[in-house]
């Protein structure tokens, strides 16, 4: 046996075992474990957030998520994730989708995958009732100060498009929006369903809110994947995509933005791959 050929093949096969583990199949992965873990915030009603009767983190992305777990036979693992966290927990490997208000950015799109569009934003800004006579457009807060959740897609289109913008950024919504009700800043800018939810529990309170009517920028959702899982990116686009077609999507989105919910909207979109 020629022993300084096998010596010097170990460093090869080393390597080789190494590149394996780098270029690991997420979709086998999931299915090895038998769990689909799927990053959520759990802080923003209807998309996902704690079921105040059961305590478990309900909504409709969090259906979305079941609907993922079931086509591949597996569990699924609902784990809470910060705003800022939702991409570090991608590349991480500490979740497997993120399904976590994911509006789409050229930035973003650099950095991960993304399933077909789920869901179509409008972001507007909530404002004060006694600031709605000076703030009618988006352009009324040039040079104010908004609140944004920290990295955000809300938080870089404020800087894009109102000129000369200060953003002052919060770990989640309900403190964004506390620091507007505080007049800590003009406005807080965020997806219009979020708002429209925050517009309505202020009622009850001494500082009443508005809305600006136009949109500051529409974005498409998607669920997020680690770039290059290609076998997972597919699967997820298979669900989404047999959903719209048996008419199933529809019936998720009415079961959180039908008639008799707190968010009754009309769908305008469907599902379709996300054009950049």
């Amino acid at each position: 046996m020629n022993f300084k050929k096998i010596l010097k093949a170990l460093p090869l096969v080393a390597c080789l075992g190494v590149a394996g583990v780098a270029h690991a199949d997420a979709l086998s992965d999931i299915k090895a474990r038998g769990t689909l873990v799927c990053g959520t915030l759990g802080t923003s009603e209807p998309f996902s957030f704690q079921d105040p009767a059961t305590r478990q983190v309900v909504g409709y992305e969090i259906d979305l998520c079941k609907e993922i777990a079931d086509h591949l036979g597996v569990k699924l693992d609902v784990k809470m994730i910060a705003v800022a966290a939702r991409i570090p927990e991608l590349a991480g490997g500490r979740v497997d989708v993120v399904a976590a208000n994911l509006g789409w950015s050229p930035d973003r799109a650099k950095q991960i995958d993304y399933s077909y569009q789920h869901y179509v934003s409008p972001q507007k800004i909530l404002i004060r009732r006694d600031d709605a006579d000076a703030l009618k457009t988006n352009g009324d807060l040039a040079g104010k100060r908004v609140s944004a959740v920290s990295g955000s897609s809300s938080e870089a289109g404020a800087k894009r498009l109102i000129p000369d913008v200060t953003t002052v950024t919060f770990k989640d919504p309900p403190t964004a929006f506390m620091a507007l009700q505080q007049k800590k800043v003009s406005g807080f800018v965020g997806s219009e369903l979020m708002l429209l939810k925050f517009k309505q529990d202020a009622e009850q309170s001494p500082v009443k809110l508005e809305i600006i009517e136009d949109p500051l920028f529409v974005e498409p959702w998607g669920i997020g994947m680690a770039k290059g899982e290609d076998g997972l990116r597919t699967e997820v686009n298979k669900v989404l995509a047999d959903l719209e077609a048996s008419g199933k999507m529809q019936a998720i989105f009415e079961r959180w933005f039908g008639p008799d919910t707190k968010f009754p909207t009309k769908r305008v979109f469907k599902v379709e791959e996300i054009k950049g």
